[in-house]
């Protein structure tokens, strides 16, 4: 799996989290579990929750009520949930889970198949989110580091400036040093010889 996080199901019913387990379980990813709202809700602000698969109607904390609070919080507002009812929908549950972002409603008893495609999706759509964000954050880090190191001077790159400024030092060792004279191209022993006297 690409993270530890896990995916969530919160029912208050054993035989219906038995279920989904069991419908999630052929995906590979790791599965945690819920029996109430207030549950849920302490184990998404823990972290490491990358999907939800949430009742509506629970004692309690409704499936509504989750998702509203989670939607005020910055670390859980992006997680994805999937809503679950088995008491058919309404256009009042409808407009309210959509309007609060929610990814899928769904009917129970639940299609394994249906629904393990839906969840494939939307937690491996949601890992890539949080890994694109962590990546967007390393690079700027990065710019920011090159940005502020740019900015002051760097005793190197002063040294570097001021041997620039200085005039060039002769590679002889001594400014009297003389260099013999050369031998003229193509000229032969004899012909020096001759030059000399």
């Amino acid at each position: 799996m690409p993270s530890e996080t896990r995916i969530l199901i919160v029912d208050d019913h054993e035989g219906t989290l038995y279920a989904l387990e069991s419908a999630l379980a052929p995906l590979g990813y790791l599965l945690g579990r819920a029996t109430s709202g207030d549950e849920a809700l302490k184990q998404v602000l823990r972290g490491q929750v990358g999907l939800l698969l949430l009742d509506v109607r629970m004692p309690g904390v409704s499936g509504l009520e989750v998702v509203r609070y989670m939607r005020r919080v910055e670390q859980t507002q992006h997680i994805p949930v999937i809503l679950l009812t088995g008491f058919g929908t309404d256009q009042e549950l409808t407009t309210a889970a959509f309007g609060l972002g929610v990814a899928d409603l769904v009917m129970k008893p639940v299609d394994p198949w249906a629904l393990r495609t839906k969840v494939r999706y939307l937690y491996d759509t949601h890992q890539h989110h949080l890994a694109l964000e962590q990546e967007v954050r390393r690079l700027r880090a990065q710019v920011r580091a090159h940005t502020e190191s740019a900015a002051r001077p760097e005793r190197s790159a002063l040294a570097h400036t001021e041997s620039a400024a200085r005039p060039e030092r002769s590679a002889l060792a001594h400014t009297d040093a003389r260099v013999p004279p050369q031998r003229p191209a193509g000229a032969h022993a004899g012909e020096l010889e001759k030059d000399r006297t």
